[in-house]
């Protein structure tokens, strides 16, 4: 096994958790996660990565392609999904999708991995969003996603702390994305890729929470643009 420490990352196929990959690949081996996919064949290949294809609202298969990790140096949460829309107007199944994938599924696949981070003394980064620190019309089920994750890092971080593992809750805002294309579609906006944050500066973010020295302990980071609008 590789001396270095070990990182996983979800959503790692594109945008920040690609992003995240690069930043991390010259110190850690990593597990770079996400559907199976040309585009997470090339992250890897260009990273030095291994690929970690899992369906993360799956409960057996994240078992099962967990069950070979003993040890876990950093766990980091990139993938979600952003369902927009009115009250009045989003559907059940939208507020479902909304909570399986950026919830529940974070949540299943923290729990199998905690022997593995314990026994690292490890450290998990959520990226949130600056929507988990506020709720905007039409931003309905997305926010209260967030608002949740929030809440279980809260609870996760005073839980596993004394064990050792450290926990950060990164809130950026508006992030040169795929995602983003698709919320200032929905929105009706121009897109704007210069008004937004580079996806490697949220990268660098999480590069600094868990490279913060023993002393340390970075709980949450706010990183909005320069310029611009915010989430």
């Amino acid at each position: 096994m590789s001396a270095r420490p070990v990182a996983l990352i979800t959503g790692g196929s594109r945008g920040v958790g690609a992003a995240v990959a690069r930043a991390l690949a010259p110190t850690h081996e990593l597990l770079v996660g996400g559907r199976e996919s040309t585009a997470l064949q090339q992250v890897c290949q260009e990273v030095g990565a291994r690929p970690w294809p899992v369906e993360l609202t799956d409960e057996r298969a994240v078992a099962e392609a967990a069950a070979g990790i003993d040890r876990l140096d950093v766990l980091v949460h990139c993938a979600g999904v952003a369902r927009l829309g009115s009250i009045a107007d989003l559907t059940v199944e939208a507020w479902r999708e909304s909570f399986e994938v950026n919830v529940t599924a974070v949540a299943g696949l923290t729990r199998v991995l905690l022997p593995a981070l314990r026994a690292a003394r490890g450290h998990v980064v959520l990226i949130n969003s600056g929507a988990g620190q506020r709720a905007n019309p039409g931003w309905a089920a997305y926010a209260a996603s967030k608002f949740a994750l929030r809440a279980f890092a809260d609870a996760l971080r005073l839980e596993e702390e004394p064990r050792g593992v450290r926990v950060t809750t990164v809130y950026p805002g508006r992030i040169d994305t795929d995602m983003q294309r698709g919320v200032r579609a929905h929105e009706g906006g121009e897109y704007e890729p210069d008004r937004y944050l580079d996806a490697g500066s949220v990268a660098r973010v999480v590069v600094t929470a868990v490279t913060a020295t023993p002393d340390a302990h970075v709980t949450e980071i706010t990183v909005r643009p320069a310029a611009g609008p915010v989430s």
